[in-house]
C-alpha cells in the first residue's frame, strides 16, 4: 500500500510539473503575440503572477527540454516544438471556454478559470468531442482564435480601441480574458465581440476615450481601451 501511495504520488508531482511547462508555454506564446521580439522574464513573472526568480528558472527548464530558446538579456522565444505545446494548450483552453459558455450558460468572466483547470487533462477524444459538438468554431467566448486541431491559428490583424481617433468605427474583435470585474464591466456595455462602435471623443495624454455602441455612449479609460482588440472599417 506504501508503494502504492508513492507512486501515486510521483505520478501526481509529474502531472502537476507537467501542467506548470504547458502554462508557461501558453504564457509565452500569449506575450509573444503582443509583442515583437523575445519576451522579458519579468513580463512572464508578472503574467503567471509568480517571482522572476521562479520564471527565470521555469525558462531555463524550459529550455534544456528543447520548448524554449534563452538568451542572458535578450528575453525567451518559443522553439516550434515549444509553439505546438502552445498551441495545444491553448486549443483545449478556448474551445473549453466555448463549450462552458454555449452548453453550459457560465457567464464569460468565470470560463476563463474554469478552462484553467480543465485544460490540463482534457483529453484528445474529448477535445474533437467537444469541437463536433460546436460545429468546430473558429474563437472563444472573448474573441481569441481558437487553434486548429493540426496546430494553425489565424490572429488576424487587430488594433488596440486605445489607437483609435474620433470619427473612427470599428467592430469589437477580442476583449482580454484576465480580469473577470473587467469582463462584467464590458458585458454591461455590450462591448462584446462582433459589436459594433465608433469613437466620438479622445482626450488627449492618455485620458479616456468616449464611445458609442448603438445610441448609447460610454467613457472608458486608457486601462480598458488597451483591453479591447478592434478591427477597423477599410
Amino acid at each position: 500500500m506504501a508503494a502504492a501511495a508513492a507512486h501515486h504520488g510521483q505520478r501526481r508531482d509529474e502531472r502537476s510539473q507537467t501542467d506548470t511547462v504547458e502554462d508557461y508555454a501558453k504564457a509565452i506564446y500569449s506575450l509573444e503575440q503582443r509583442g515583437d521580439g523575445p519576451v522579458t522574464t519579468s513580463s512572464l513573472a508578472e503574467r503567471l503572477g509568480v517571482t522572476r526568480g521562479s520564471a527565470s528558472s521555469m525558462v531555463k527548464r524550459l529550455a534544456e527540454h528543447g520548448l524554449a530558446e534563452h538568451a542572458p538579456y535578450g528575453g525567451t522565444k518559443l522553439t516550434e516544438r515549444g509553439r505546438r505545446v502552445a498551441l495545444e494548450v491553448l486549443r483545449h483552453h478556448r474551445l473549453l471556454e466555448r463549450y462552458l459558455s454555449e452548453e453550459l450558460g457560465v457567464p464569460w468572466d468565470r470560463v476563463h478559470e474554469e478552462a484553467e483547470v480543465l485544460e490540463h487533462v482534457l483529453s484528445e477524444e474529448l477535445e474533437e468531442r467537444i469541437a463536433a459538438k460546436l460545429g468546430h468554431p473558429a474563437h472563444d467566448p472573448h474573441g481569441d482564435p481558437i487553434p486548429t486541431r493540426e496546430g494553425e491559428v489565424e490572429e488576424g490583424e487587430t488594433r488596440s480601441l486605445a489607437e483609435l481617433e474620433p470619427g473612427e468605427r470599428a467592430t469589437v474583435a477580442r476583449v482580454s480574458d484576465s480580469d473577470p470585474a473587467m469582463l462584467r464591466y464590458l458585458a454591461e456595455r455590450d462591448l462584446c465581440p462582433g459589436v459594433e462602435i465608433w469613437v466620438d471623443e479622445k482626450q488627449p495624454f492618455g485620458g479616456p476615450l468616449f464611445v458609442r455602441v448603438g445610441d448609447r455612449q460610454h467613457v472608458l479609460g486608457s486601462t480598458l481601451a488597451q483591453a479591447v482588440r478592434v478591427r477597423t472599417e477599410p
